[in-house]
This record gives C-alpha cells, structure tokens and sequence, in this order.
C-alpha cells in the first residue's frame, strides 16, 4: 500500500544522510519533498501541512544540530512524528456483560461482509463465542455472502433475508444471540455508493437499539483523497470508535490511512491484508511508520513465523539443520510453512533494507520457483527425499517426467531442462548443508552465506 510513498521517502533521506552539517535551507528543501510525497500517496493537505510542521520546528533544533549523523536524527524525528500522526494502537472494547455487541458501517464495496467474517475467525481465535447478523439488505447478495462465509467458518448467523427492516432484523438477532449465549454479537450493516440521509439514519436507528461498544467504520485504502470526508462524515452522524483499513494489499497509495486517523482521532484497530478469512491484522502504529520509511517490520514477521510454524517442528528441524543432517523432505516441510507466512513480496517489506531490492527479487519470481521445487521433491520417492546422493541420471529423468516437465512435442528438450532444474536444485541444496556444517563448525566459506 505504502510502496510508492516509503519509495520516495527512502529517496530524500538517503540524500539528506550525505549531508555533513544540515542547515535551515537544506530541512526545508528536504521537508518541501516529504510533502510531495505525501500529497502525492493521497495524504490531506490539512495532515500533511501539520506533519511538516511539527517535523521542521524539531529538525532544525539543538537535537539536530548536536547530533553525530544529522540526517539519521531527522529521520527518528520522522518515525517518531509519523507514529504519533497514525495514533495509538487501538484494542477492541469486549469488557462488560456478553454479548458485546460490535457494528460495522462504511460505504458499499470497501469489504464490510467480507471483513464481518473475518472479524468474528479472529474473535473466535481468541476464545470467545462469536455470532453474526446479517442486517445488510440494501445488496441482495450480502445476506448470501455473509451465508456463505458463516457456513465455511462454522460460525452462527441470524438472517431475515432482504425484506425486514435492517434495526429490527439487529434487534431481533441480538436478542437470540443473547438467548444462545454468544460472547460477540457481529451485526453487518448497509451501505450506500455515497453518504446520505436515508443511510445515516439506518446505522444511527441500529445503534440505538442494539447499543454497540463498538462502531467500526470498515473504509478501502483505495478511497484516496474522498477518506477523509467519508470518516468525518460517519463520525459526526453515527459515532465511531474505531477504523477498519481494507484492501491495503491492492495498489493504493495508503494516504487514507494517515488522513483518517488524523481527522477523525479515532484508531485504526485493524488491517485486511488479503481475500482469506485470516487476512486480518492488528494495526500497529509504530510498525507501519517503521514500513513507510523502509525500516522493515521484524516483529509482524516473527508473529506470522510463529502462526506458520509450530514450535515442537522447529526446535527438531534446527538441531537436523545443525548436525546437517537436512533433507529433501525437510526442505519442502518449510517451503510450506513459509507458503503459510503470505506472499513473499509481502514478507520482503517486513525484512530490514530487503525492499530496496524488491524489483530484483520480484523478477527472479520466487513464487514460481517455489512450484517448481515443490514439483520436483513431490515427484521423489521418500527414500530419495531423505538420501538425495541415490540420484542418478535414470531417476531424475522419471522425476522430469513426473515434475511435468515432459508434456509437449518437445518432450526431449524439455526432458533435458528439467534434469537442468534438478542438479541446479541439488546444487543450492548441498551448498546449504555445507553452511549448516559451517555454522556449527563456526567456519562458513567466503560467498558462500551470499549463495
């Protein structure tokens, strides 16, 4: 979402670190290109405005002036402001008597069905009972999507179909919720293509008789500019007390996210970081500026390391890896977990200095090379899997064949390209045993780690 922004923002910092002495002209410049580059990722001009200011009044002062490497120290005061722009990290209110009763409002086509239900995955995760209403009966297809997904999760629903009056479909469901002993009451709500009166008093009829702890404005990072209005326009009328960013995984400039925190005061509690029911996540402030000026994000990535990989798994596959004694199928058991972790131009935005080399990585199309291993080791017996030196020109053949490898006219030649990936396969494979072996010994070879 932020690619863009964080691309240009790495840019001017990396320019202002190779000044020795920063002097007022040389701030202003630099701080007259961040606010280009914010404006331009869809940031309020009121926002942006206010960031720069704040920013500048402390990057031409003593801190700066003092400090051994000028052009770090303004970036910290950047992270740092930045942080304080998109808030503090917003926890749901689930205290007080079940069912808590959370609603989502915003406008039609930002994810509210899809984010309802990803909403009570993550609240049943957390071991409470989550029920779900659906009292959106403006589209005729969300009773059915909501249907649908409540089904695939096994979570209960109340719905009335289209023909009832949306508060008292809320109402009715919220009574049964209660009655069956649900702990989390989720109700879906309509939306309009544009605010206006007809919808407002809907949500605001809802809330009054359901009494929410929680009204969730559910907004598309790909809203731009109009993010603002629609967040003012919701909490004026309704009552937010918190915001839903979905869609930050398409090609949004991500300004939305810094502009509605900073009009409405209200936090962004959550992110939809995808299409599957668990794509939802937590916002952190501080790790999302460290994103935005390409400072990585290690702890979201060992979060996701530990949902993907059990720890029982990983203790046993570390001493293997130790005592190199790593094989084929281990191999594949961890393409797998990592598989789990989300697409790797995701994960590649979380690791430390990493996305200045996107491009390069992204051509190399690791998702694709990860199909063809996959491909390969499957097309293995266990016997090969676990001893890969009993391979010989016979047997990668017949795994060529069975990788897929041989299904054309040119059967030969492709014969021959994959017995090409298998040995290049081998090669790599060897070549980290042989740094397993090193970092037990404490002797890795030059280039090799590089390998």
């Amino acid at each position: 979402m932020f690619e863009s922004l964080s691309n240009r923002l790495q840019e001017i910092f990396d320019r202002l670190g190779q000044q020795g002495v920063l002097t007022e002209h040389v701030v202003d410049n630099a701080m007259r290109e961040v606010r280009m580059a914010l404006l331009e990722a869809d940031v309020s001009l009121p926002v942006a405005k206010d960031f720069i200011k704040r920013v500048k009044e402390r990057a031409v002062g003593a801190e700066v002036l003092k400090a051994l490497k000028p052009g770090q120290m303004v970036l910290k005061i950047v992270h740092e402001e930045l942080v304080a722009t998109l808030g503090e990290p917003g926890k749901l209110n689930l205290n007080g008597p079940s069912p808590r009763v959370i609603m989502l409002v915003g406008l039609q086509g930002n994810g509210k069905t899809t984010t309802a239900a990803k909403l009570a995955l993550r609240i049943r995760k957390e071991g409470r009972r989550p029920y779900l209403i659906a009292a959106d009966t403006q589209r005729p297809a969300a009773v059915d999507q909501l249907k649908t997904l409540a089904k695939q999760l096994n979570i209960e629903i109340y719905e009335e179909g289209t023909s009832a009056k949306p508060p008292d479909i809320a109402e009715r469901g919220f009574k049964l919720a209660r009655d069956a002993g649900a702990g989390v009451v989720i109700i879906d709500t309509a939306g309009r293509l544009q605010i206006d009166e007809r919808l407002m008093e809907e949500v605001a009829e809802i809330r009054r008789r359901v009494q929410p702890a929680e009204v969730l404005l559910v907004a598309s990072a790909m809203l731009g500019q109009e993010a603002v209005k629609v967040a003012e326009g919701f909490n004026e009328k309704v009552g937010i007390t918190g915001i839903i960013m979905t869609m930050i995984d398409g090609d949004a400039r991500g300004g939305a996210a810094i502009s509605m925190r900073a009009a409405t005061g209200v936090p962004i509690k959550f992110i939809g970081t995808g299409e599957k029911s668990d794509a939802l996540d937590v916002f952190h402030p501080d790790r999302m500026a460290q994103r935005i000026l390409g400072m990585g994000d290690v702890m979201s990535l060992i979060e996701k390391a530990q949902e993907a990989f059990d720890e029982r798994e990983a203790e046993r596959m570390a001493k293997k890896m130790m005592k190199a004694e790593f094989n084929l199928e281990d191999f594949l058991s961890q393409m797998q977990s990592i598989k789990k972790m989300g697409p790797l131009s995701g994960l590649i935005n979380m690791i430390p200095g990493l996305n200045r080399f996107k491009d390069q990585i992204e051509q190399a199309n690791p998702e694709e090379q990860f199909k063809k291993i996959e491909a390969i080791i499957r097309s293995m017996t266990p016997k090969e899997r676990r001893n890969p030196d009993t391979l010989n020109a016979s047997r990668k053949k017949r795994i060529a064949r069975g990788a897929g490898y041989v299904n054309t006219e040119k059967a030969p030649q492709r014969e021959l390209e994959g017995v090409q990936e298998i040995n290049q396969l081998m090669k790599q494979f060897r070549e980290m045993q042989k740094m397993m072996k090193g970092l037990r010994s404490g002797r890795i070879p030059p280039g090799l780690m590089g390998r």
